[in-house]
């Protein structure tokens, strides 16, 4: 059963990646005072997206044969399925920083429950090295802080 739904994961994920790179392009190109327009990291995702469904296709044949049978971790997805609805509908109110690094922190507890700090200093570092090469050198705009800290 793992192995069928791996393959429906992956043609699903691919039409979801092949819709992004579409529905970019229907975005502006540019915004006002920005150097990187809106549609450069919907375009980016969706080949991601794309490139690693087809990839996770291809591994789901290559372990057709062998037989291996795995248990679906239900709890696990559905935790991190809740965080991304509640970083998607709390960025804009909360900012980009401390949102990002609460659902990755999240995401890497749901994984492994040990590692705190090493959770902490990735999540903190992954969420301001990005805010800063988006918004700092590439003149991008985010949401960087909660509306109501300025």
């Amino acid at each position: 059963m793992s192995i069928k739904f791996d393959r429906i994961a992956a043609v699903v994920f691919l039409a979801v990646g092949v819709l992004f790179m579409i529905g970019s392009k229907h975005l502006a190109s540019s915004s006002y005072g920005s150097k990187v327009g809106p549609d450069i990291f919907p375009f980016i995702l969706g080949i991601i997206l794309s490139l690693l469904s087809i990839r996770l296709f291809y591994e789901s044949l290559r372990t057709q044969g062998q037989g291996k049978k795995e248990v679906l971790q239900y709890k696990p997805f559905l935790i991190i399925f809740a965080a991304t609805l509640i970083y998607i509908l709390t960025l804009e109110t909360i900012g980009y920083v401390i949102t990002t690094f609460l659902f990755l922190f999240i995401c890497f507890q749901t994984m492994e429950r040990k590692k705190w700090i090493t959770s902490i200093i990735i999540s903190a570092g992954f969420s301001g090295a990005v805010y800063y090469l988006f918004v700092g050198l590439l003149k991008g705009t985010l949401p960087g802080w909660p509306i109501w800290f300025s």
